[in-house]
């Protein structure tokens, strides 16, 4: 007799609710057929009819069917892992996900996996394939065995060495080393006591890199009690790490792992903000942890991420090491969560779902029992704003490690070095003063090295005819980068490329003028100026490579260049003890963006790229060159002084209000059409003000105007911005409006949410 379920369904269908990769903002019921691959349980990955495609889904959990209505529900087609891909505490926290950010529950799940996982229910094998004979049919008596073995004394002698073997082996080593004949493999196949499996030996990047040894160091004081603080720290407890550059806050992670991964046998995540900078954090974990550390980027394949993945899901490996992704890698008993470097605002995801890596850990770990440790020379306000208020643990590392002292700055005020420069050397001196090339000199004659800063790639940051036209993008609001080799025009946008011409398309006029720097630029001056020098460029144009990064770095540190000149991707994390020169060769890139947090990035940067000198015994020296001395984010950089910049920068986030004096969403409507555009943006502000007035939200509700960034790959731009001083409100205000506005048929019409945006571009 069956019994009925709530809405009249049979009581022994069972029925699930699946995510799936859609832009909608709800699951989908479907039947569980009686019989599956593997267990069905929350989290599972599923395939599962979607019109006329098999799409994967993950498993959210049983359903009451009620949504179904009178439909019947389509059965799932296979269930193809043993386990499920999200366990509990990420499930939990892509439910988090999808309410904070309002962003679709499917795309969420799907953001968690590794890419392969999201598009084939088996994808293939990234390494070699091995073929593995497991024991299928248990045993247990030595009667049993009498029976089924006795005419196959040989398989008899396989299968009792395979059960000592753990029940699983290699073909090849058990033919190879222990001598077994495949005959008598393939006899114990076709009786039904094994199977053979089809396995990946796995793809380890890093493998063939030597791990190095660990580092012999006695821990400061400071980080003798940072370690112990953290150590001593409730389940889910989080601290801020506060250390000046060369404090030492890679060996505080290192011992806090130590005792949590070695000892005591849990596992552990490892952010670091740049691919750039994961070579070397990799290299040091490796060096304590071994092969227990698995790489998780996006620099690798997607098979290598796939084995990296799977390793840490069966507990092979124990300390993830990645950028913002890692933050989902899937580890087993998880006991400490580190963000290096806090405060970088690559931490934070550009596509649905737009999450803040350093946000979800700190979530992840409450929700796992893990210690959270968030670690910066220049933390964010809004970290530093939670540590003074309680809500994170305020740790501080004031020194160098070995007592160093921290380099000394000098700024260069280019409008001087313009008044008493020759009219022949103007333009040079704009990109190197005369005290830099004097120092730059003064280091390749001591053999030493240096880092010179340009956050600006390309040779030029536009071209512009004698009539004053200056050549722009076709599809996006801003102006083409020169690049000089290869020669060509390019968007740093939308990537749209077209070559260099010699006249204007506009007025025919010779285009006779490059305006701005790049990093190409000032590498062609110095080659130039130093022609003894081994310079070598780090941006994006000579790093696209998968190990373009970890060449340069390499050969950095061997000693094998003299000038490393990059973008913002060497300001941090590095650390060469014979780098004793770092030169900032345009510290005003990026001041004056129309951007709230312009002045906190130019300073982090400033500070973090000074601190790459001096870490070894022979000191250190700092350049800033600038055209605004006064500016308070030079004028505390040059000084070292985080807590003074603090002082005089939260002020002017209280009047107007932005973080972290208050919450932020950024609503921005686009399409193809520029009015239609603005007229919709003009529609959801409306429906923003109206909801905030009717249930008395006490938000801020501020536009609607054109982006700065006005187009973006033919994509017509405006925003809206909401304040709150409560995150509850915003959250249903923002539900809301992506449930209860719709989108106009023509023109392509989008509707993007960004909550904690780290811009407004």
């Amino acid at each position: 007799m069956t019994t009925a379920a709530p809405d009249g369904r049979a009581g022994r269908e069972r029925l699930v609710e699946i995510a799936l990769p859609l832009p909608l903002p709800r699951t989908f019921t479907y039947a569980v057929p009686q019989a599956t691959r593997h267990p069905l349980v929350a989290g599972s990955r599923v395939v599962v009819p979607v019109r006329s495609r098999r799409v994967i889904g993950v498993c959210m959990g049983e359903s009451d069917g009620r949504a179904l209505g009178s439909a019947k529900a389509k059965a799932i087609l296979d269930v193809p892992d043993p386990s499920p891909a999200l366990g509990p505490d990420l499930l939990a926290l892509a439910r988090w996900m999808a309410e904070y950010y309002v962003a679709p529950i499917g795309l969420v799940c799907r953001t968690m996996l590794p890419a392969a996982l999201g598009v084939a229910a088996r994808p293939a094998p990234a390494g070699k394939s091995e073929r593995i004979l497991v024991i299928s049919e248990k045993l247990p008596t030595l009667l049993a065995r009498d029976e089924a073995f006795k005419r196959a004394p040989q398989q008899r002698q396989l299968y009792e060495l395979l059960e000592q073997l753990g029940g699983r082996a290699p073909v090849a080593h058990l033919v190879k080393q222990l001598g077994c004949s495949t005959s008598v493999v393939n006899g114990l196949v076709k009786r039904g006591h094994a199977t053979i499996d089809e396995e990946s030996r796995t793809r380890d990047p890093f493998v063939d890199r030597p791990a190095g040894a660990p580092p012999a160091v006695t821990p400061t004081p400071a980080q003798r009690a940072a370690r112990d603080t953290i150590l001593a720290g409730a389940p889910g407890s989080a601290f801020l790490l506060h250390g000046i550059t060369g404090s030492g806050k890679t060996l505080v992670y290192l011992q806090v792992l130590e005792r949590l991964v070695r000892d005591e046998g849990r596992s552990a995540i490892v952010l670091v903000p740049e691919i750039a900078l994961t070579p070397q954090a990799v290299d040091r974990f490796r060096a304590m942890f071994g092969d227990l550390v698995a790489v998780l980027h996006s620099g690798l394949s997607d098979g290598e991420r796939l084995d990296a993945w799977r390793a840490l899901e069966r507990g092979e490996k124990r300390v993830a090491v990645g950028a913002r992704s890692a933050i989902f890698a899937p580890c087993r008993d998880l006991g400490a969560i580190i963000v290096d470097e806090e405060h970088e605002a690559s931490y934070k995801q550009g596509e649905t779902p737009r999450y803040h890596a350093r946000d979800l850990a700190l979530i992840r770990a409450r929700e796992s029992g893990a210690r959270c440790v968030l670690g910066s020379a220049t933390p964010s306000l809004e970290s530093w704003r939670n540590a003074q208020d309680g809500r994170l643990t305020l740790l501080g590392l004031p020194d160098r490690v070995g007592g160093g002292a921290l380099p000394e700055v000098r700024v260069v005020d280019l409008r001087q070095e313009l008044k008493v420069a020759p009219p022949h050397e103007k333009a040079r001196r704009l990109v190197l003063s005369a005290p830099l090339e004097a120092a730059l000199h003064e280091r390749l004659e001591r053999r030493e090295q240096s880092i010179l800063l340009l956050n600006r790639r390309g040779y030029a940051s536009f071209v512009q005819c004698e009539g004053g036209h200056v050549a722009t993008c076709p599809d996006c609001s801003i102006s083409l980068t020169y690049h000089r080799t290869p020669e060509r025009l390019v968007c740093h946008y939308c990537q749209h490329q077209e070559p260099a011409v010699r006249t204007c398309g506009d007025c025919g006029l010779p285009m006779a003028r490059q305006r701005g720097l790049g990093t190409q630029q000032v590498e062609r001056l110095l080659a130039e100026r130093l022609p003894g020098a081994r310079i070598s460029r780090m941006d994006v144009d000579t790093t696209s490579g998968k190990w373009a990064h970890t060449e340069i770095l390499d050969r950095v540190g061997r000693g094998e260049v003299d000038i490393l000149l990059g973008t913002q991707m060497i300001a941090k994390g590095l650390d060469f003890p014979n780098v004793t020169l770092v030169g900032v060769i345009d510290a005003d890139v990026g001041i004056n963006l129309p951007d709230f947090r312009a002045s906190e990035r130019a300073f982090q940067l400033l500070s973090q790229v000074a601190g790459r000198a001096g870490r070894g015994p022979k000191g250190g020296e700092v350049f800033i060159q600038t055209r605004v001395p006064t500016h308070h984010a030079v004028r505390h950089a040059a000084t070292h002084d985080y807590v003074a910049f603090v002082a005089e920068e939260l002020p002017a986030r209280e009047s107007p209000a932005y973080p972290p004096t208050v919450r932020l969403a950024h609503v921005v409507v686009s399409g193809l059409d520029e009015v239609a555009v603005a007229d919709f943006a003009r529609v959801v502000t409306d429906w923003l003000e109206e909801a905030n007035t009717r249930f008395s939200l006490g938000l801020s509700v501020l536009g609607p105007a054109p982006c700065p960034i006005e187009r973006i790959k033919t994509r017509w731009r405006w925003h809206v911005i909401v304040k709150a001083t409560k995150a509850s409100a915003l959250t249903r205000l923002l539900h809301g409006l992506m449930g209860g506005i719709s989108l106009p048929a023509k023109h392509d019409l989008r509707l993007v949410v960004d909550r904690d945006p780290v811009a407004l571009l």
